[in-house]
C-alpha cells in the first residue's frame, strides 16, 4: 500500500511539474511572409560578433507590429531574427548559409520567468534542431532583460 501511495505521489509530482514547464517556442511557420522590420550585419570587432556575426534579417507578425508602434508587446507577438553568414563576393556583402533563425514569442503566463518571452533558436534554420531549449533564461533573457523599458526588445522598426 505505501509503495502504491509513493507512486501515485510520484506521479503527481511529475505531471504538476510538467504542466508548470512552459511549452517549447514553436518554429515560426510562413515568417518569410511577415513585414520585415529591418536588417543589419554585425562585423567583426563587435561584442556579439563570435555568437552573432553575419547578416540579420528581422521579421514580426502583425501582433509584434503592434508592439513596435505602442512599446508594448501583447500576448502573440512573434520576432524572428534571422541569422545568415556574411560573405564578400566582388566587393559586396552576400548571405551565405544560415547560421540561426532565433525566435521570441510573447506569452505573459507561459514565460513569467523570462519577461514574457520565450525565446529558441534553430540551428541552420531546421525546426528539429533546437539551440536553447530549456537554457533560455541564461542563454537569451540574461541579455535582453537590459532592454526591459523596451519591453525586452533590442530592435526598432522603421518605416
Amino acid at each position: 500500500m505505501k509503495t502504491r501511495f509513493v507512486g501515485i505521489a510520484l506521479l503527481l509530482a511529475v505531471g504538476a511539474a510538467a504542466a508548470a514547464a512552459p511549452k517549447p517556442v514553436a518554429y515560426p511557420e510562413g515568417y518569410r511572409n511577415w513585414r520585415h522590420v529591418k536588417s543589419m550585419v554585425i562585423e567583426p570587432g563587435h561584442a556579439l560578433y563570435d555568437s552573432f556575426g553575419g547578416i540579420h534579417h528581422l521579421y514580426a507578425n502583425a501582433k509584434a507590429l503592434q508592439g513596435y508602434r505602442t512599446g508594448h508587446f501583447p500576448d502573440g507577438a512573434v520576432i524572428v531574427f534571422d541569422l545568415l553568414e556574411a560573405n564578400a563576393a566582388d566587393h559586396a556583402i552576400v548571405e551565405g548559409r544560415r547560421k540561426v533563425l532565433g525566435v521570441m514569442t510573447r506569452d505573459s503566463h507561459r514565460y513569467a520567468a523570462t519577461g514574457g518571452w520565450g525565446f529558441e533558436g534553430f540551428a541552420e534554420g531546421d525546426r528539429n534542431r533546437r539551440a536553447v531549449g530549456d537554457n533560455a533564461a541564461q542563454a537569451c533573457f540574461a541579455c535582453h532583460a537590459a532592454q526591459q523599458a523596451h519591453d525586452y526588445v533590442f530592435s526598432s522598426a522603421r518605416d
